[in-house]
């Protein structure tokens, strides 16, 4: 047998950081209610609970491209969006309510009005948001901010193709 399987181990018990107990681990469905959105439930997700204190931490694999999935079915439904789904596209974009209103030529009035569901989103907005969410990079750099808007404008060049969807 080589070391390299010779030090195979089993899997890692975690410790509450709180009380130093082992975690109890189960595997549950789990709604996911920190994405901001309604009624998005993760299946056979790994919760680790403390025994001792009640704390609970989630293990959600992958979590960026869990994301990118949302962000791109959102932006691809056929209804409007909902202030909660608007808001998750911003906030997928990394983009603040002032970000986002300069984006779409609104007042960050309006984007904050639109996120409470005070008021609908006008059907140019919600297009140029639900092509940047399917078009851009989700922000990871938030430094890139500093830059932005400050330079003088200048004309760009730009070649789109069109499919059958768009």
């Amino acid at each position: 047998m080589s070391p390299r399987h010779a030090k195979r181990k089993g899997p890692k018990v975690r410790q509450c950081l709180e009380c130093a107990v082992d975690l109890k681990v189960t595997v549950r469905n789990y709604k996911y209610v920190e994405s901001g959105l309604p009624n998005i439930v993760l299946q056979d997700i790994e919760i680790r609970r403390c025994p001792e204190c009640g704390d609970e931490e989630v293990a959600i694999p992958k979590i960026a491209q869990l994301h990118r999935v949302l962000a791109a079915a959102i932006a691809k439904k056929t209804t409007g969006l909902t202030g909660e789904e608007g808001r998750f596209l911003r906030k997928f974009l990394g983009w603040s309510g002032r970000d986002t209103a300069r984006r779409l030529g609104v007042r960050a009035e309006t984007v904050s009005r639109w996120e409470s569901g005070a008021r609908p989103m006008g059907p140019s907005s919600e297009r140029l948001l639900r092509m940047f969410a399917l078009a851009l990079e989700p922000v990871l750099d938030y430094s890139t901010f500093d830059k932005m808007g400050h330079a003088a404008p200048r004309p760009s060049k730009l070649r789109l193709r069109l499919d059958k969807e768009w």
